[in-house]
């Protein structure tokens, strides 16, 4: 859509921007609050980062309609289940996405069912889920047993299931790696995520795969999830891909134990999952692209979200955090070369966890109501 008074192009939403990469109908209306486009910002105040000449971008999904990344998936998903005829959505969710759900399907006029583990779920998505007027039901069990429970839910009952099992969850959240291509003017040396459920790292390989494909190169196992949509257009649009790295919390890492988990616990409430949906595919990921999986402890998780609150003025929740101190670990122990362009995604916006954030942070300061009893705090405190 075009601005009459100035003739630019109006942002409507990644479905209408990348409509011919994506399974719809041409004229089905999307559902969209006008997600992606977001930032792709380079960290500068890392002396890690200097002494290495390693580029380090952090791709800010946290700025999303909903702030996380799970819009770019929902907006396909949800628009998908109105052209089928569908009137109604649910979801297993750690938070995200029962919020991101839950506002999807109130811009398309659907109910939304969410199910979250009764006292594991950050307040912030909670009430997210809450005021868009989805109906929340809390389990006396985790994640696992609430994605155990929605899948046979939807086999029965005329709901769409909208997790990441979903293939148009991924179709929408490989449009990240289409932004971060056209944001850097080329593909990074690595890209490194948060890995809980693992549909992410699988729809960013898909995306990179298809931006890399043409016609005759469907020989990736990634190809069995794009659906073929590398053969739509017929010139590549880059011609390498990324090696995708994938951190996990260490109470909550199935990926580095070789097999999945019943208890996971981690202070990262988005990526607590011991079952990911997208198991083969996430190993494919990291294999196809010679990347890497790993885990890192809730201090160095907690550490690495105050050092980009404070040093780069970038407020992530915890999970988010994961990919920026996976990397510059995996940095300083050269596992990543210097001179390489690293990407690190930031999946949620730090208000999902404000509790999480208050507890590790410096309490406020009381003073009476004098002008010299608060020009002494701020002398005191001067940098």
């Amino acid at each position: 859509m075009t601005n009459p008074s100035s003739g630019v192009p109006r942002y409507t939403g990644l479905i209408d921007r990348y409509r011919d990469r994506l399974p719809l109908q041409p004229g089905t209306r999307a559902v969209s609050l006008g997600e992606g486009d977001t930032p792709l910002i380079q960290l500068t105040d890392i002396p890690l980062l200097r002494d290495r000449e390693v580029l380090l971008y952090v791709k800010y999904e946290g700025l999303n309609p909903t702030a996380s990344f799970k819009d770019r998936g929902m907006t396909v998903a949800v628009t998908k289940a109105v052209e089928d005829g569908s009137r109604a959505v649910i979801c297993a969710s750690t938070g995200n996405t029962s919020a991101s759900a839950a506002a999807y399907a109130a811009r398309a006029g659907m109910t939304a069912f969410v199910l979250i583990p009764e006292g594991k779920i950050a307040l912030g998505k909670l009430a997210q889920a809450m005021m868009h007027g989805a109906l929340v039901i809390q389990i006396k069990g985790n994640f696992d047993a609430g994605m155990a429970l929605v899948k046979k839910i939807a086999d029965e009952a005329p709901v769409t299931l909208v997790n990441s099992v979903n293939p148009y969850r991924l179709q929408g959240q490989k449009t990240a790696a289409f932004e971060i291509i056209e944001q850097l003017g080329d593909v990074p040396d690595y890209h490194c995520l948060p890995v809980g459920n693992a549909g992410n790292i699988t729809a960013h390989w898909i995306g990179y795969c298809e931006y890399s494909c043409a016609p005759g190169d469907e020989t990736t196992d990634a190809c069995a999830y794009c659906q073929g949509n590398c053969a739509l257009l017929a010139d590549k649009v880059v011609a390498d891909r990324p090696k995708m790295l994938g951190y996990q919390a260490t109470g909550a890492a199935p990926f580095l134990r070789g097999e999945m988990l019943d208890h996971p616990e981690t202070i990262a409430t988005a990526i607590r999952i011991g079952r990911p949906q997208s198991w083969d595919q996430a190993w494919s990921a990291s294999r196809e692209s010679q990347g890497w999986f790993d885990e890192l402890t809730d201090d160095e998780i907690l550490v690495a979200q105050k050092l980009l609150a404070e040093g780069e003025g970038i407020f992530c929740e915890p999970a988010s955090a994961i990919s920026v101190a996976g990397a510059m670990r995996d940095i300083e122990r050269g596992k990543i070369e210097p001179g390489s362009r690293v990407v690190c995604t930031l999946t949620g916006h730090g208000l999902k966890d404000p509790d999480t954030a208050i507890q590790q942070s410096t309490a406020p300061i009381t003073v009476e109501a004098e002008m010299d009893a608060v020009n002494e705090v701020i002398l005191q405190n001067m940098k």
